[in-house]
């Protein structure tokens, strides 16, 4: 039976018309409810909390059902399980005298039960379907728990490693940001928000927090305007211009403004320039931050500064709740812009189908049949093998057979399957976890025998492991090292001033090298590691980051070839932590390094080029490509370019090759990167196979940011540079007149 909820004297049902009547219906119901609230209630919309937990999961406590009875509450944070989620909606609209249902949100970044790689290992896929897949699952699992709104996708772009949220993003470039953005909000919401297993997706961190001082979490971000607007903005562009249907302001400031009170950007720029009608929400405690930036002297007038800068949720502050009746009511603040921010959250859950059914989301059945099911583990194994990333491959020691005699596997990253799961792993658990041992294990073949030692430390200085490790080694075919950090080492507040391996690692990776076997190294981390020593001296590296419940079948996979490594990496890495910030798109300066030249823009210790560049990855065979084909060499400010190339498969496998695109503009009003990123396809061809890859290029491409921050395309001559990374050298030229 299908029930129907009423809302003062409004009927709630879905309304089957076309956009402009559904709009009207909406406007009319929004404003409907709205009229009959009080304050209070309003304030109360615009509160969020966060329930408990205990040994079985999250839980409500009578305090927070006090609340959402009294209409104190509009949004709940972690709180998830159909059960437990009913219960809340219950309390909300059949015991509280609006009886508007909950908004219930919760961090559901790279799956939510089955757990798939963290984000900077989704970029390394280079690809935007598998990673709005990987959403929509995530999607469907957390909708089944009773969820309906989720503080993903991360669009940070992040240049810095020392920064542990790295992890959470797409790493460097705003070019692959900006697609893999607008691929996860498409998945989290689908084609309508009213499908009972999609949810709001919130673009966050907004904006710049991936520029904080010094790798700080939560530091000031002191960058130039053209900065902002070239590098860190156009991804969360791209999500809006997606429909996300949230935005979250980030924790720094820019330029003396803290985001929670930043009007010329939430307001200005997100609002009104861009069009953003969804709901902005605060980070949690943001407004009750600025007391501590020093910019608002009291609770008041923090409250004050948010909902007049665009903020429409307080996220566990309080101070909305607290403050803004009596501000109103003593005439400090215009009761509209309590009015338009409780709009943004009512039509937030009108368009989620909430009104119609507040219970959609909480469904015991659906939950017991999606969660981990068949389906999500399986794809859970192919987005995770294609994020790995081959950096070194010499001497062909990958792919490993599968009957050799004996493997040593070292590291005690290779059985951890609280690290597999990465950070923010929502409902996961370790005991979903297929780890790289068990992995390897179930591969080999019956007679290869898998000797395992835990060997080294991630964290202390502890070498007592060191003989076994050796012991495994020494009677060993090969040895497989899985060393890194741990998941608890990249994450929010996981900051670090050494990119090198933690603990004893390297050391025994130096004790093992010198047994003259053949050797691979699996790292397994949330951030690029500084590896010159592995880098110089171990013949095969892997990059794999945190790959997720299927870590073990995914990396078995590469290591013995069933799957033919496609990955590209989405940052730079470093050779030291005193190259930092080092990214590829970097401005030439007035005097660009030389070798030969020592008044050149370079280190004295250290060569300026990076360790790996971004964009790089091998694989089991080898590609080769053409010279660019260009559909012209001259064009007028309006025209397109077509760039023809053709990719030919050169090895003894079959392969997948990320072909990219970058472009360099050699003169304008204002410098420009000595290349960036503007367009990448993903190639699949069988041994000795070609194919001609077709990119459009339109204005928009070759466009830059004038003295007013407008796109304009400048007269002058252009670069096309295509191939397997940004050090690309395969080019041709063109002018535009």
């Amino acid at each position: 039976m299908t029930r129907i909820f009423i809302v003062g004297a409004i009927l709630a049902t879905a309304v089957a018309a076309p956009a402009r009547a559904q709009d009207a219906a909406e406007k009319a119901f929004v404003d409907s409810v709205l009229s009959r609230m009080t304050l209070e209630e309003k304030a109360g919309q615009l509160n969020q909390l966060t329930g408990g937990s205990d040994e079985n999961g999250p839980t409500l406590p009578d305090s927070i059902l006090a609340n959402i009875r009294a209409g104190r509450v509009g949004s709940l944070l972690g709180v998830h399980g159909a059960r437990v989620t009913r219960e809340a909606q219950r309390a909300a609209v059949e015991q509280s005298r609006m009886r508007i249902p909950l908004l219930l949100a919760h961090d559901v970044i790279h799956g939510f039960r089955t757990i798939f790689p963290v984000p900077i290992g989704e970029a390394s896929s280079w690809d935007a379907a598998l990673v709005e897949r990987s959403a929509r699952l995530a999607a469907i699992e957390a909708t089944a728990h009773g969820l309906n709104w989720t503080y993903a996708p991360m669009v940070d772009i992040a240049r810095d490693p020392r920064w542990g949220r790295i992890v959470e993003g797409s790493g460097e470039d705003p070019y692959l940001g900006a697609q893999l953005a607008a691929a996860r909000v498409r998945g989290f919401q689908g084609s309508d928000l009213r499908a009972h297993n999609t949810m709001l997706a919130t673009a966050k961190h907004f904006v710049a927090y991936g520029a904080a001082e010094g790798g700080r979490d939560y530091n000031v971000a002191d960058i130039s305007e053209r900065t902002l607007h070239e590098i860190y903005l156009p991804p969360f562009h791209a999500a809006v211009q997606a429909g996300a249907g949230s935005v979250m302001a980030s924790f720094n400031e820019i330029a003396g403004t803290p985001m929670h009170g930043h009007r010329g950007l939430l307001r200005g720029l997100l609002r009104d320039t861009w069009g953003f009608a969804g709901v902005l929400v605060s980070d949690w405690t943001g407004i009750m931050e600025m007391l501590r930036h020093g910019v608002a002297a009291d609770t008041g007038a923090a409250a004050a500064l948010a909902i007049t800068s665009g903020v429409d949720i307080d996220m566990m502050s309080r101070f909305y709740i607290q403050q803004l009746p009596a501000l109103v009511r003593a005439g400090a603040l215009p009761q509209a812009l309590v009015d338009d921010a409780v709009r943004n959250v009512l039509r937030a859950k009108y368009r989620l189908g909430l009104f119609q059914d507040p219970y959609r989301y909480s469904n015991q059945q659906r939950q017991d049949t999606l969660t981990l099911h068949r389906e999500h583990r399986a794809f859970a194994r192919d987005i995770a093998r294609q994020s790995i990333v081959l950096l070194k491959n010499e001497r062909g020691v990958l792919p490993l057979a599968k009957n050799l005699g004996t493997i040593a596997v070292v590291g005690p990253l290779a059985t951890d399957a609280r690290s597999a799961l990465g950070n923010w792993s929502a409902a996961g658990r370790e005991t979903d976890v297929v780890t790289m041992l068990d992995g390897i294990k179930a591969a080999v073949a019956r007679n290869t025998r898998v000797l395992y030692a835990k060997g080294a430390v991630v964290q202390g200085t502890d070498t007592s492991g060191f003989a076994e490790a050796l012991a495994a080694a020494r009677n060993a075919d090969v040895i497989v090292a899985v060393v890194g950090e741990t998941q608890d080492m990249s994450a929010e507040a996981r900051n670090r001033t050494s990119l090198d391996l933690p603990g004893t690692q390297q050391p025994l990776l130096e004790r093992l090298h010198a047994l003259g076997k053949p050797m691979v190294a699996v790292l397994t981390n949330g951030r690029p590691l500084a590896i010159p020593w592995l880098a110089d001296s171990v013949p095969a590296i892997l990059e794999t980051w945190f790959l997720g419940v299927q870590a073990g079948p995914a990396l078995a996979d590469v290591l013995f070839g069933d799957y033919t490594p496609s990955g590209k990496l989405p940052v730079t890495f470093p050779r030291t932590v005193g190259q930092v910030p080092i990214y590829y798109n970097h401005k030439n300066t007035g005097r660009p390094p030389v070798e030969s030249d020592h008044y050149t823009s370079k280190y004295l210790d250290v060569p300026w080029t990076p360790q790996y560049v971004f964009g790089h990855g091998l694989s089991y065979t080898s590609f080769s490509y053409s010279a660019p084909r260009l559909s012209r060499t001259t064009l007028r400010t309006s025209d397109s370019l077509v760039v023809e190339v053709t990719l030919t498969n050169t090895g003894q496998r079959a392969g997948t090759e990320v072909v990219q695109l970058y472009l360099r503009d050699h003169v304008g009003t204002s410098t420009r990167p000595v290349r960036a990123l503007r367009g990448f396809r993903k190639i699949e061809l069988p041994p000795g196979g070609s194919t001609t890859i077709s990119f459009t290029l339109t204005p928009a491409d070759f466009s830059v940011l004038d003295a007013q921050l407008k796109p304009v395309v400048e007269p002058g001559s252009f670069t096309i540079f295509v191939g397997g990374s940004s050090a690309a050298t395969n080019q041709a030229s063109f002018r535009i007149e």
